[in-house]
């Protein structure tokens, strides 16, 4: 059954809408700013505890993978014919109010792959810089934390399926 009550889709509303085929990694773009998201979460909970390096590591290694994430959703989306190039995945209802209702997901296509391969390429590689950079200073875990934070809020901002979203970013 339906496990959101009375709040079901309108009838004619696909969820899931999209036009690429079903199966291919597009499906990992929630992974995109999942990582980023992760790491800061890992580093507010122990980044303190952390000796220096390992913090800017961690930070490092989120927003690496998700340039990876972002390469592999890229090249799929891209190897798709031009009219099937966008792809709405939708995560969960997010304000449902009668018929009205807010969903909260990403919308992919060409333009926003290519800003999330520009964001999680350069900020990997501003993330590399900063182990060295952030050296010795006292709040080292803090900058990779809110750096982490950073990268999540600039992909929300260019994957919002909607404007709400795009707020949150």
């Amino acid at each position: 059954g339906d496990h959101r009550g009375h709040h079901a889709a309108p009838s004619g509303f696909d969820r899931r809408r999209h036009l690429v085929d079903e199966g291919l990694s597009v499906e990992l773009v929630w992974l995109i700013p999942a990582l980023p998201v992760a790491g800061f979460l890992l580093l507010l909970a122990v980044g303190r505890k952390l000796d220096e390096p390992f913090a800017g590591v961690i930070g490092t290694l989120a927003v690496a993978g998700s340039f990876l994430v972002s390469c592999v959703v890229a090249l799929d989306l891209m190897s798709q014919p031009e009219e099937k190039r966008q792809f709405v995945q939708t995560l969960w209802v997010w304000m449902p109010v009668g018929s009205f209702h807010v969903d909260f997901g990403f919308l992919l296509d060409p333009l926003s792959i290519t800003m999330c391969l520009f964001i999680t390429g350069i900020g990997a590689l501003i993330h590399l810089y900063s182990i060295g950079y952030m050296k010795g200073d006292p709040a080292f875990g803090k900058f990779f934390m809110y750096l982490n934070l950073f990268v999540a809020s600039m992909l929300l901002l260019v994957l919002g399926q909607n404007l709400l979203v795009t707020f949150l970013g």
